[in-house]
């Protein structure tokens, strides 16, 4: 089985994407992380990110709806895919393992 290989920074955004569950876009998705990691994320840093999942399948994006709020343009919402729903499973699995493989004592005596 070949295994799917993200970047730590696609990943977050991939999780986030499916966190989000088909509100995400990258105002939103830039929130939530500093929300929930406390890390200040640029606009422009998700949203390049965002096209690059979608270059390889992970993602897929729909035009919302125009609002008022948002001078007339439209939100470009994205999904993840059943690719990238198996991608990050997959990460999951691999850190897992490696966890896993940490000797106790090593845990123990605080080296981690």
């Amino acid at each position: 089985m070949r295994r799917t290989y993200l970047g730590e920074f696609e990943e977050i955004v991939l999780l986030m994407v499916a966190v989000l569950d088909g509100e995400a876009y990258g105002v939103t998705i830039s929130q939530e992380i500093e929300q929930s990691m406390g890390r200040l994320v640029a606009f422009g840093t998700v949203h390049n990110t965002l096209i690059r999942l979608e270059e390889k399948g992970f993602v897929r994006s729909e035009l919302g709806g125009a609002t008022t709020q948002r001078g007339g343009r439209r939100k470009r919402l994205f999904r993840i895919t059943a690719l990238g729903s198996r991608a990050i499973q997959d990460v999951q699995q691999v850190r897992a393992e490696l966890w896993r493989q940490i000797p106790p004592h090593t845990l123990e005596m605080g080296k981690l």
